[in-house]
């Protein structure tokens, strides 16, 4: 079960850090456009407010991907002193607690997304809705927390040793 539950989040984590990739492209191109248009003739209208939507998928995106491959700082100094079963216990409650606030932080995120599309909010400069990226940032955080589950999961029924 919890090998099935491995494969679907790092699917999922390889699709979202493949539209992280999309979206770093696309502020790469739009960041050298807006140069040499600058340069040449007028800016790109709204390129500050694109660069900040397409920043924030980035970052959504990349979260999944970053906790399977272990890529944020860990802090382990203190832990490393204590026996096994103890470092187990402060491994899957870290865990289990990050799973709940990034749950809780996708769960408002979608909620907030909700209420930008019943009010028709449009962004300041571009005057575009901007819903879908506030659902692109909840789906990230969701997907964060389902790859800290299967963590909190692994870390509990795991017979190796830490």
């Amino acid at each position: 079960m919890i090998d099935t539950l491995e494969k679907i989040s790092d699917l999922l984590a390889k699709l979202l850090t493949g539209l992280a990739g999309f979206f770093l492209v696309a502020m790469m191109l739009l960041a050298c456009t807006n140069m040499v248009l600058r340069a040449v003739w007028v800016p790109v209208q709204g390129t500050f407010e694109l660069m900040g939507f397409m920043g924030a998928m980035v970052a959504a995106f990349s979260l999944a991907s970053a906790q399977r491959q272990k890529a944020h700082i860990a802090v382990g100094i203190l832990l490393k002193r204590f026996p096994p079963p103890v470092r187990r216990i402060a491994d899957a409650a870290t865990s289990a607690i990050s799973c709940g606030f990034f749950m809780l932080a996708g769960l408002e995120t979608w909620k907030w997304a909700a209420f930008l599309v019943q009010t028709g909010e449009l962004s300041e400069t571009l005057q575009i809705v901007y819903h879908p990226f506030v659902f692109a940032a909840s789906a990230g955080c969701l997907a964060l927390a389902f790859v800290l589950l299967i963590d909190t999961l692994k870390t509990l029924t795991s017979k190796k040793v830490l």
